[in-house]
């Protein structure tokens, strides 16, 4: 029931968020930088954030879950902060700070931080409460921007917010954390209401925007923290040996790509913020592939890499992270090798999107050349 309802608080609430857009002009509009060719709606967040939070607040026992009040505290603050960089564009710097504001609100209120890092660096507990709370922030903050910056073509972020939080759902249910399948369950039912629209819509399509994206990487962030909490001397048949890298296998294709154009802009002498056509996705579309396709290939790729961290998870977190990371590693050179050997070729949505802004400096020629004959 609680995927139902968030699934169709999401899918009944889209349409009439397109036309409030579109009444108050609040577009995502074409450029050179993007992918999409007409203006679209971007407040597709906002669904997500009402589906989301409808659906968890009614079915969720809060006495079963302490933190749920303080999650979503968090993803109102997030709603905000991204809502409010979706209409008017906010400095990057107070998109931080808000982001700060509510992982901290999980980690000291919420009582959500991690308490051990499972052997990894052979630390077990960890003592100092202040050590676990930096730790947390660092990696809330890393997934709630790496799923902001993958959210660059058709359905990509939805797909991996779906695979990724059906992943840890399933995990709670069979582990017998119900209430936390129920978490996870109201937010696969909002990306999917969300995801009807974002790739098949046509009147009605729309983007997650920062809003949805950063809702999004938060409550990724929520799962990761509690995955890894109650594997801790958990012992039962579904117990996950090294929960640490299976938790960032899962997260392979946002958390791996952010390292990846990080380092390539830094190479270049850039700064690791400033935004290009790097991502993985942008290497697929440059090689020919649409959206949909590429969307297809990046979610069946990190859906084999959990499957490869399930299978692999006895051999120790250490050699589990060293053997995915190369395996990313070697996908993503041969990625790059490919977009070299074919040239550049030009996909759908760019030969589109040329032809739009052709489209525009003609018109805009035309009107130039309109008002100067009047002028004379």
């Amino acid at each position: 029931m609680t995927l139902v309802v968030s699934f169709l608080v999401t899918y009944l609430s889209i349409p009439s968020i397109v036309g409030v857009a579109r009444e108050k002009n609040f577009f995502d509009e074409p450029s050179r930088r993007k992918s999409h060719v007409r203006q679209i709606p971007t407040l597709g967040g906002v669904a997500i954030f009402a589906g989301l939070t409808v659906s968890a607040g009614s079915f969720i026992d809060c006495s079963l879950v302490p933190s749920l009040q303080y999650i979503l505290v968090a993803c109102i603050i997030t709603f905000f902060i991204g809502i409010k960089d979706d209409i008017l564009v906010i400095a990057p710097m107070k998109k931080l700070m808000g982001q700060i504001a509510a992982a901290l609100v999980l980690i000291i209120p919420g009582d959500l931080s991690f308490s051990s890092l499972h052997g990894f660096l052979g630390i077990n507990h960890i003592d100092l409460t202040v050590v676990g709370w930096i730790l947390t922030l660092f990696v809330i903050i890393v997934i709630i921007n790496s799923f902001n910056l993958i959210d660059g073509i058709d359905g990509l972020a939805a797909s991996i917010g779906m695979l990724t939080t059906a992943f840890f759902g399933l995990w709670f249910f069979f582990s017998g954390n119900i209430e936390y399948s129920l978490l996870s369950a109201a937010m696969f039912g909002t990306l999917l209401g969300f995801f009807r629209f974002n790739v098949f819509g046509r009147k009605y399509k729309i983007f997650m925007g920062d809003t949805g994206s950063l809702i999004v990487g938060l409550m990724m962030a929520v799962q990761v923290i509690l995955f890894n909490e109650k594997n801790i001397g958990f012992t039962s048949a579904f117990s996950i040996k090294s929960a640490p890298a299976v938790s960032f296998t899962v997260l392979i294709v946002p958390l791996y790509d952010t390292i990846r154009v990080f380092l390539i802009r830094m190479s270049r002498g850039r700064s690791p913020f400033a935004a290009d056509k790097n991502h993985l996705h942008h290497c697929l579309l440059k090689i020919g592939y649409n959206h949909g396709q590429a969307t297809l290939i990046i979610s069946f790729t990190n859906a084999c890499f959990i499957a490869l961290a399930l299978l692999l998870q006895n051999i120790g977190i250490v050699w589990l992270m060293a053997v995915v990371l190369s395996i990313a590693t070697v996908l993503s050179f041969y990625l790059e090798y490919l977009v070299r050997k074919a040239g550049h070729p030009i996909p759908d949505e760019v030969k589109q999107k040329r032809k739009h802004h052709k489209v525009e400096e003609k018109e805009e020629a035309s009107k130039k050349r309109a008002v100067g004959v009047l002028i004379k």
